[in-house]
């Protein structure tokens, strides 16, 4: 069974930059996404990329921002993010999709990790 484990969260002043990492325990060719999930608030889509890191998704509220990113060779996801604002503080996770349609709809995906913290202090 694949595990995901996620790191790089921390807290961070807004204007700052974090890198996230996710580490799969085993090569997966398959897409990958970002979700983040605030408190009271459901868990929502952040970022997704393919196999090969050819294409990427992103959610109008990082985009511009953010930069989803892969290297296969290290079975390893990050998501870039710069000019970070109090409203993007949430546990971030990623997670693993076999298909290529549903990118944004959580219950799409299959492997989740167990998530990272980001803090954004005004």
């Amino acid at each position: 069974q694949v595990q995901l484990v996620e790191s790089g969260g921390g807290l961070v002043a807004a204007g700052g930059s974090l890198t996230l990492s996710c580490a799969a325990s085993e090569r997966t060719g398959y897409y990958m996404a970002w979700f983040r999930q605030a408190p009271g608030k459901e868990r929502e889509f952040v970022a997704a990329i393919t196999g090969i890191g050819g294409r990427t998704w992103y959610a109008d509220s990082v985009k511009g921002r953010s930069t989803i990113s892969r290297d296969n060779a290290k079975n390893t996801v990050y998501l870039q993010m710069n000019s970070l604002r109090p409203e993007d503080t949430a546990v971030y996770y990623c997670a693993r999709i076999t298909r290529w349609y549903g990118l944004n709809e959580k219950n799409e995906y299959d492997l989740w990790g167990q998530g990272t913290q980001v803090t954004v202090s005004s």
